[in-house]
């Protein structure tokens, strides 16, 4: 299987379930450490983004969603002060250059093989790839809530409001940059429900499901 894309809906230990598919693997995870280097070598620097994203679309910036991106890909001349709106903001980035950058840093990503990629569209730039799975995360509202609160220590009301804006982010990224529902079923081979299963146990799920999938592929 060269590729596996998780997408998650806050509360749900999506991160958690992919690091533990990773261990599981051995593949690498696009985590932020390997992609800021990654930025830093093609030259680019979080001072050049404002604060826009897909995982806090009003408080971490563009910055973060791009450099996520540059996980061993060659970035594409960027459009000389051009500007994009997303919800009211704005950055200082082409939307077509952005929407390139991210297509073709995931198939680059995809290209070399044994990576689990979390968010970034990935259940849509790969969607037509026979030896990649797509995995959504879910769980009960009221379970999310309760995680959240517990692991962040913060009121019910003020969890359900974090849990809320983040994934009316996701939900609008995928939209605006794919024009595609996020919680579409059709968009994943498989959904877990991980409000009664470890993150242990939802990464083995996966990597059964991903070692079946595998099986079907014809060399």
């Amino acid at each position: 299987m060269s590729a596996i894309t998780i997408s998650r809906e806050s509360g749900s230990w999506g991160n958690a379930i992919a690091a533990q598919v990773c261990d599981l693997l051995g593949y690498r995870l696009l985590d932020k450490q390997l992609i800021m280097e990654a930025a830093a070598e093609v030259g680019l620097s979080e001072q050049d983004f404002v604060d826009i994203s897909e995982q806090d679309y009003k408080e971490k910036g563009l910055r973060d969603h791009l450099v996520e991106m540059l996980f061993g890909t060659v970035v594409p001349p960027r459009p000389a002060a051009s500007k994009i709106s997303w919800g009211g903001l704005e950055a200082n980035v082409d939307k077509d250059w952005f929407a390139a950058l991210v297509n073709d840093t995931v198939l680059n990503v995809y290209a070399q093989g044994g990576v689990v990629i979390v968010g970034r569209g990935g259940q849509v730039i790969l969607k037509d790839q026979p030896d990649v799975l797509h995995v959504r995360i879910t769980a009960p509202l009221a379970v999310r809530v309760a995680r959240v609160q517990r692991e962040q220590v913060i009121v019910e009301s003020e969890a359900r409001q974090r849990i809320e804006e983040h994934d009316q982010s996701s939900a609008r990224y995928l939209w605006e940059m794919f024009e595609v529902e996020w919680d579409n079923p059709a968009l994943y081979h498989l959904i877990i429900n991980s409000a009664k299963l470890t993150p242990e146990a939802a990464a083995q799920t996966i990597v059964t499901a991903a070692n079946c999938l595998e099986a079907t592929i014809t060399p």
